[in-house]
Parts: C-alpha cells; sequence; structure tokens
C-alpha cells in the first residue's frame, strides 16, 4: 500500500494543466495475507517492510490461527519467503511452503483477491495517513463472505488449477 497510489484516471479542464500536489515522501505498508482455499477464511498482516522477519510474524500469525490445523501456503519467489530463517522457522512451526513458478501470479488466489481490493479501494484515491489506507483495503477484504472470496479468486472456477486437488483432500 502507498500513501501516493498511482492515478489511474483524472478529470482536469482541457486547455489547462492538472496541478498533482505531492509531499515529497510516500509512505509505505505491506499487507500479508492468506486464504484457507476451502473455506475462503482470509488472515492479513500490515507490516511497515517486507523483509524476512516482517513474513516470519506472518508465519506465527497463521500458525496461532489454525493451531493443530496441517497448513500449506502458496508462496511465491519473493526474498522474504524464501529466505533461510523463514523456511526454517516455516518447518518448526509446521507448516508447508509450495512454491509457485516464477512469474505465474494468475496461480496464486490472493494475487486476484489484491487486485480486486486495490481496483475498488486504492484506485484513483488519496487517504490522509497510510494505515488509514491500509485499514480500509484489509476491511474490504475482510468484508466480503467466505464464498465471494473463493469466488473472486478463483478457486471456484471449473478450471482452477488446484480444482483435483481440493476436492480429493477435501
Amino acid at each position: 500500500m502507498l500513501l501516493f497510489p498511482p492515478l489511474r484516471a483524472m478529470w482536469w479542464q482541457r486547455g489547462e494543466p492538472a496541478r498533482v500536489l505531492l509531499s515529497g515522501r510516500n509512505a509505505r505498508r505491506v499487507v500479508f495475507g492468506c486464504m484457507n482455499l476451502v473455506t475462503g477464511h482470509r488472515l492479513f498482516l500490515a507490516r511497515q517492510r517486507q523483509r524476512a522477519e516482517d513474513f516470519q510474524a506472518f508465519l506465527h500469525e497463521v500458525r496461532r490461527h489454525y493451531r493443530g490445523w496441517h497448513v500449506t501456503m502458496l508462496l511465491d519467489g519473493d526474498s522474504s519467503h524464501t529466505a533461510n530463517a523463514s523456511q526454517a522457522l516455516a518447518s518448526q512451526l509446521q507448516i508447508r511452503l509450495l512454491w509457485l513458478p516464477k512469474r505465474a501470479p494468475e496461480l496464486n488466489p490472493m494475487d486476484t483477491l489484491w487486485g480486486q481490493g486495490k481496483d475498488a479501494i486504492s484506485a484513483n484515491k488519496q487517504y490522509a495517513r497510510v494505515d488509514d489506507h491500509v485499514e480500509s483495503f484489509i476491511s474490504h477484504l475482510s468484508g466480503l463472505a467466505n464464498k465471494e472470496a473463493l469466488q473472486t479468486s478463483g478457486v471456484l472456477s471449473k478450471q482452477f488449477w488446484l480444482k483435483r486437488v481440493l476436492s480429493k483432500n477435501f
């Protein structure tokens, strides 16, 4: 999340230059998230950075919430995910990490939810504080009904690439 998200469209009087005020700094936040592909339940954690220790805090949050469950997380190759300490912690917490192919965000159901959330909450909107932006983003995605989240993310599609695995195991 950025305090000043990119503008996708803007209206201004024809023939006059558009004024865009910037503060010179752009506050950032990272939102970690995961979704249970069977129930549609989602967990989110906002952090200041996307470092290995921030991802590890999210792993702890996932384990706290899914105590006693077998957890497998689909992940991209971000360095916070692939860090040796992150992988060691996941193993210690008994969270299996399943790696998605490089440059294949369409395989990650959460990426579709992120896109929907960014379109609804972030596009062409300015927030007074980056934390307000993050709160609105997480509230929007948390506010989706579980079935709606599964539908939006493509999990309920007949062509979902993990459909056979999910139907076989659940």
